[in-house]
Order: C-alpha cells, then structure tokens, then sequence
C-alpha cells in the first residue's frame, strides 16, 4: 500500500471486478482505452486478476484515504531496461478533483524508490488533453508528436509522448 496524502494506493481485488467493469462503461473513457468493445465482465475480470494481480504490470488503485472510496487506477509497465510506460484511469464521478495527478506522482515516486527505475514514460493519443494536463501537472515533460505510434480501434493514431526522470519527481 502506499500513502499519498487524501489517497491511497493499494493492490486490486477480486472485489474491485464490479468497479472495473462499472467504470470502464463511460464513454470518455473508451474513447481514448483500448478496452474491448462491448466491455464485458469477464474483460474486467481479466484485466484485475490476470493483468493487476498475475500480470508483470504494477497496478494500483487509488482510493479516497479516509473513506476507502475506488477513484481510479494507476498503473506501471515495466520494460526491463530501467524504464517503464505509465497509465491511469479515473472513475467518471471522481474527476476534476486531481485523483490523477496525485496517483500518478504517488506511483512514480514510489517506483522511482523501490523498481530501479530511471525513467518512467507516458504516452496518449493525440487529443487526450486530459491525460497530457495530468501528466504535466505530476511533472512530465512532453517531448513531442510520435506519429502513427499506437494502434486504437484497429488504426493507427498519433501519440503524444513525455518523460519524467528519475531526478525530476516532484
């Protein structure tokens, strides 16, 4: 578990399954996730007791810290080579209060001291304004355009990629 202020990050659960599969129903949110369509409860099965608990993916969720309310999810792929790609997620009903932001700076400053890690690196498709605001906040620079670089729905889309270093956590 790690403490982040308001938030905590823990491991998921098999009783997180019905949270995942609730929130990955909003519309924002398969716009810009690759998640099956349509979403089924298997696939939020999948993704918590495959990818976040058996998977080589660090998954946590976020949780309000006082009353243990589900708010999002952050989540580390580590590449082997010292570096890692991150993704996040929020809850529809918890956004616009920088659940995100302080996930995210949550999760790289734990990875930063306890994975090895030099350089964590996020990316998003090109138009995800609220992901590239998230990643600025929690002290991402944006390097640049990468384009055709993700597959969404089948087709390629242009990608906005950024960095955060080791000695840059905030």
């Amino acid at each position: 578990m790690i403490s982040a202020g308001r938030l905590t990050l823990r491991r998921f659960t098999a009783a997180d399954i019905p949270w995942v599969f609730e929130v990955s129903q909003d519309p924002a949110l398969r716009h810009f996730v690759g998640v099956p369509t349509p979403y089924l409860p298997e696939h939020a099965a999948y993704f918590v007791e495959e990818l976040a608990l058996g998977g080589s993916r660090l998954e946590f969720l976020a949780a309000d810290a006082a009353t243990g309310e589900r708010l999002g999810r952050v989540g580390l792929g580590p590449r082997g080579d010292g570096t890692a790609e991150i993704g996040y997620w929020v809850d529809p009903r918890a956004r616009g209060r920088g659940v995100a932001t302080d996930a995210v700076r949550a999760a790289c400053r734990w990875a930063f001291a306890t994975q090895g890690l030099e350089l964590i690196e996020w990316r998003a498709e090109v138009g995800n304004v609220a992901s590239r605001r998230v990643a600025e906040r929690a002290g991402f620079l944006i390097e640049g355009t990468l384009r055709k670089r993700l597959r969404h729905r089948g087709v390629r889309v242009d990608a906005w990629v950024g960095s955060l270093l080791k000695e840059e956590v905030p």
